[in-house]
């Protein structure tokens, strides 16, 4: 496992690089137009408050399963020298029907030992169990779990830090999650951001982030049925056409930061 001086020093770290998918390039943390923020965004700017000297590099794609992360984004990385990165991924895979829990391990424990090799202090990631969120994520529970399971392993054998997002009920609270379920909104992106922060047990970090949100009353019978469906018409059903022909959403898209430059310190309104 990685030194704790290595992991406490927080202003020691001077290139912080982010890797993964949709999760960690910010999807519906912002949108479109004003751009998206995200986790890895709100860590960086935690990592940078009295240490001007930061650097960030998002190189994070919607749509990557692991083997693109793998082959797309290592290379790069390796090139700017992290002596942080975040390695997210997984996920895309995990909803594809023919899934296959050993590569896509095997895939990011790739990723996990290149950096670990370079002297990086890597972060990875389990996974909420998606059946506590949404009754078809049932379906993708078990391979959540082996998953997960698989990731503990590697990172075990490369020294990697997990952020145990598994382990922590609150993660799987829908109010976290934007209208499609697949992704966090902007609430969920803080928690997660200030859970990688405890992780690295950085300054002013705590396990606050994972205390569960006040309790909500439930929905009636009928406003559930029908918030189902206009999410199977939303969001299932342009997926599913999207697999049909062979398409991603990261189609034609680069890294929102590919390269790394100086981090901008959000004000608390902008928080």
């Amino acid at each position: 496992m990685p030194s704790c001086d290595r992991t406490r020093e927080a202003h020691g770290y001077q290139r912080f690089v982010a890797l993964g998918d949709s999760q960690t390039e910010g999807l519906n943390d912002g949108d479109e137009v004003v751009g998206y923020r995200g986790w890895a965004d709100r860590l960086a700017e935690h990592l940078a408050v009295g240490n001007p000297q930061l650097e960030y590099a998002n190189l994070a794609v919607r749509g990557r399963l692991a083997h693109e992360v793998r082959a797309e984004q290592v290379r790069p990385a390796l090139e700017l020298a992290p002596d942080l990165v975040t390695v997210m991924a997984g996920v895309n895979d995990l909803i594809r029907p023919r899934f296959d829990a050993e590569a896509v391990s095997g895939h990011i424990e790739h990723v996990l030992s290149a950096f670990a090799a370079a002297g990086a202090t890597v972060v990875t990631f389990t996974y909420p169990d998606p059946g506590l969120r949404m009754a078809v994520g049932r379906l993708l529970t078990a391979r959540t779990r082996e998953l997960n399971d698989r990731i503990r392993a590697a990172a075990n054998r490369h020294g990697a830090v997990v952020a145990d997002l598994s382990a922590h009920p609150v993660t799987s609270d829908p109010r976290l999650w934007s209208g499609d379920r697949l992704h966090l909104n902007a609430l969920g992106h803080t928690r997660l951001a200030a859970a990688v922060g405890h992780t690295l047990d950085l300054p002013g970090s705590s396990a606050d982030w994972g205390e569960p949100l006040p309790v909500q009353r439930s929905v009636p019978g009928l406003r559930r049925a029908g918030e189902e469906l206009r999410w199977v018409a939303g969001f299932v059903g342009p997926w599913i056409g999207r697999r049909i022909l062979g398409r991603s959403s990261g189609d034609g898209r680069g890294a929102k930061r590919p390269v790394l430059e100086p981090v901008h310190v959000a004000s608390r309104a902008e928080s």
